[in-house]
């Protein structure tokens, strides 16, 4: 059981650090080259589509490490794991703290209605992110170590 556990943990933590690489990487760049008001609006909706999603998935896979630490106690790596635990609770303080405002904000944000400097604090946004993103690689990494 504590096999499909390391697994599934990795798993889901894994797929989390895709989907962050692909926002941080590709389709926030994708969004920024699109004409017009095109990005603002792919944004807002983004932020409103994954903004309902990514909670769940952030403390899911802090729950998950959680319990792969406690049931993997006396096995080797569970340090490895432990580790991947305070790295994800850090992206989760970092999120509640310098994202989620911002995201909330932005995602109710329309042509008409979104302030000046929406561009800044877009580039704010990207920035906390990219630093996020390294931490949860990192999570990710010392789940992997400690399975292997």
């Amino acid at each position: 059981m504590l096999n499909a556990l390391e697994v599934f943990t990795t798993v889901v933590v894994g797929l989390m650090v895709g989907v962050e690489l692909s926002v941080a990487f590709v389709m926030n760049r994708i969004f920024d080259a699109l004409p017009e008001d095109g990005g603002q609006l792919a944004r807002s909706h983004g932020g409103r589509m994954l903004g309902a999603l990514m909670p769940f998935w952030y403390i899911g896979s802090v729950l998950l490490g959680a319990a792969w630490a406690v049931a993997g106690w006396s096995r080797p790596g569970a340090g490895f794991v432990v580790i991947a635990v305070a790295l994800l609770i850090v992206s989760v303080i970092m999120s509640v703290l310098l994202l989620v405002p911002i995201n909330n904000r932005g995602k109710t944000w329309t042509p008409e209605n979104r302030p000046a400097d929406w561009k800044e604090q877009t580039k704010r946004w990207d920035s906390y992110h990219y630093v996020r993103v390294a931490v949860i690689v990192a999570a990710f990494t010392f789940l992997v170590i400690a399975l292997v």
